[in-house]
């Protein structure tokens, strides 16, 4: 910002602005704070304050019989763990075959590139819809079987498209020089390609985990095994139940009737808020180069 800039923004209308600015939106962080802190506090509290106090922040007497429960029950445990592996193996699958289109697509001289674009950007508009989604998904053998939850969703177009823009722009003479050199495709997409597109990379990392760690609908779709249930289904169970028993998640310590749903709901979201601060670096940088060109 020049300094004729920085002279009309600051005087006395611009900073009441900027005053008023930060409260309103402080305002709406705390508003979208407070669920969440309320869930954290009821995880800890007892189930007497929870069907007592309609709303706090801080329990008035803290207990961890909820984590204590749900970290016992082998059930949710066996889908933490099922959660965090098709969470993992996804996000490389899924980027890997989005940055291996991506990365042809962005060669203007491809033959039929024009072509593949428009229907890439129809299917972005346009999808199949959830029965025909389901029936691709049985012809292929892979119903009960977590490579469902993984391959109907291995490419987002829209994904697709950013990482390919961001491809676009990377220096043309860094691919020739490696080409000279002998790299092929392959070799240069992984050593020259891939190195410079972390930010972008990063960014689509971090929206394909999410949507794996938070898809709902695909399990309850395509596995019908409940020991291959993933931890939104056991979050669905233990929230939709009205009373749980130990037998109901097979654990030792016998689940609160309230606080047991809480725990459950910030062990699912721990993951995500964890992950997010290692990326975040990226994400803006990532979204903003890659969405220049088109």
């Amino acid at each position: 910002m020049d300094k004729r800039t920085y002279q009309r923004f600051n005087t006395g209308p611009g900073r009441v602005f900027d005053v008023i600015n930060a409260a309103v939106l402080i305002g709406i962080g705390l508003l979208a704070l407070l669920p969440f802190l309320y869930v954290l506090a009821g995880s800890f509290a007892t189930e007497l304050e929870i069907t007592t106090r309609p709303f706090f922040l801080w329990p008035n007497e803290i207990t961890t019989a909820s984590y204590e429960s749900i970290l016992s029950s082998s059930v949710f445990v066996r889908a933490f763990v099922t959660t965090v592996l098709v969470t993992t193996v996804g996000t490389l699958v899924q980027l890997s075959l989005t940055a291996l289109m991506a990365y042809p697509l962005s060669k203007i001289d491809l033959p039929g590139r024009r072509t593949m674009m428009s229907l890439i950007v129809f299917c972005m508009v346009f999808s199949a819809g959830m029965i025909p989604t389901f029936l691709i998904v049985k012809e292929l053998g892979l119903l009960n079987s977590y490579w469902a939850l993984i391959l109907p969703m291995a490419i987002n177009p829209f994904s697709l498209i950013i990482i390919k823009n961001f491809f676009q722009e990377l220096p043309k003479e860094l691919e020739e020089s490696a080409r000279i050199d002998g790299a092929n495709e392959m070799r240069i997409l992984r050593s020259i390609v891939a190195p410079l597109s972390k930010p972008v990379l990063a960014t689509f990392a971090l929206f394909y985990a999410v949507g794996l760690w938070n898809d709902y609908m695909s399990p309850l779709l395509y596995l019908g095994d409940q020991e291959k249930w993933t931890l939104q289904m056991i979050l669905r169970q233990v929230t939709a139940s009205a009373t749980l028993t130990a037998d109901d998640m097979n654990s030792d310590v016998p689940p609160p009737a309230q606080g047991i749903k809480f725990a459950v709901v910030i062990v699912a979201t721990i993951p995500v808020l964890l992950a997010y601060p290692f990326l975040q670096k990226h994400f803006a940088k990532g979204m903003l180069i890659g969405s220049v060109k088109g």
